[in-house]
């Protein structure tokens, strides 16, 4: 039985330098603390601390092979503070451009292991249709796009024109969430906006492109949502209740809400087989793929171990490990 991850991120080594750019430090550099470590500087901060695996495409094979990972094939995409939809449309067009280069030279490694999912500049919803072209050119196989843009809801209508656009090429895009827009209501250490924000985030991602008709629009669009869609399962069942009781909900929606949640992929990082089970419940094992957020987070459990404790029977197990994750890449 394959395996394929589709949530696993990449950093290049390096990035170009900002030059005349209008960016300035809010342009991506690398600072490389020492043989395989770099800090990700941006806006004059590390963001973050990387390691080798995220550009090394000869460690990322060695660790794909390794018995508490795992996995035959993974879908790459960019670290998601990398879409950068703080730059101007024109130098997130050119950032955009470079990450689509190094992720289709990555690919272009290992074929037979990894798929990839670009970057647009949604700052600019035009600019970004463009640039869906770009890059289906180059080979890649969809888009990653962050679970707002700049604060606005996936769900806004001026955002439908980028949807449409990626139906009409068949581009599967894949939504992280990230960049809460409620973090004062948060308590506590920074790292809370990851363990508290994004699941919560997530969840109205989901929601705004329901509610907002994107799927009325787009029925044949594929959507994936990461970290198992956060925490929408527990707020879909609240949303249909609504539905079906309030004929004003049900006019503005023309079908339940389940029915748009049934049309979206998921990845299963909840670390938790109980929350699994219940998305796995909601929406059917055929809308649900392994994930793992490598090189930042590591699955917990492997995916068998995962299947056995579910007790999944074969064909949800080939579905959950590969085949769901290649329709959605539009591949089968």
């Amino acid at each position: 039985m394959m395996i394929i991850d589709v949530h696993t991120h990449i950093v290049p080594e390096h990035f170009p330098s900002v030059g005349a750019r209008l960016a300035g430090n809010l342009w991506p550099c690398m600072e490389h603390v020492e043989p395989g470590m770099a800090n990700v500087m941006i806006a004059g901060r590390n963001f973050r601390t990387v390691h080798e695996r995220s550009w090394d495409v000869s460690r990322r094979l060695r660790e794909m092979s390794e018995p508490d990972y795992a996995v035959d094939r993974q879908v790459l995409s960019p670290m998601p503070e990398l879409l950068a939809y703080r730059l101007t449309p024109e130098d997130g067009r050119d950032l955009a451009r470079y990450l689509n280069e190094v992720l289709i030279r990555m690919v272009e490694r290992a074929p037979d292991r990894f798929y990839a999912l670009g970057s647009v500049p949604l700052q600019d919803i035009d600019l970004a249709i463009a640039e869906l072209d770009h890059l289906q050119g180059l080979g890649l196989h969809g888009v990653e796009i962050l679970s707002n843009i700049n604060g606005r809801n996936l769900g806004d209508p001026e955002l439908l024109p980028f949807f449409q656009a990626a139906e009409r090429l068949n581009l599967p895009i894949f939504v992280h969430a990230q960049h809460p827009t409620f973090m004062d209501r948060v308590v506590g250490p920074k790292f809370l906006e990851n363990a508290v924000g994004f699941p919560i985030e997530g969840a109205l991602g989901i929601a705004s492109v329901i509610t907002g008709q994107v799927m009325e629009a787009c029925p044949k669009l594929r959507l994936g949502f990461t970290h198992g869609g956060g925490t929408f399962m527990q707020l879909l069942r609240r949303l249909e209740n609504a539905w079906r009781k309030n004929a004003a909900f049900h006019d503005f929606l023309p079908q339940a809400p389940s029915t748009y949640a049934r049309m979206f992929y998921y990845d299963d990082i909840f670390f938790d087989n109980r929350t699994l089970q219940y998305l796995l419940d909601s929406v059917g094992s055929s809308q649900v793929m392994i994930g793992s957020d490598y090189p930042f987070m590591f699955r917990d459990q492997t995916a068998e171990a995962e299947f056995d404790a579910l007790g999944l029977t074969s064909e949800e197990r080939e579905a959950v490990g590969s085949r769901n994750c290649l329709q959605f890449l539009g591949l089968i």
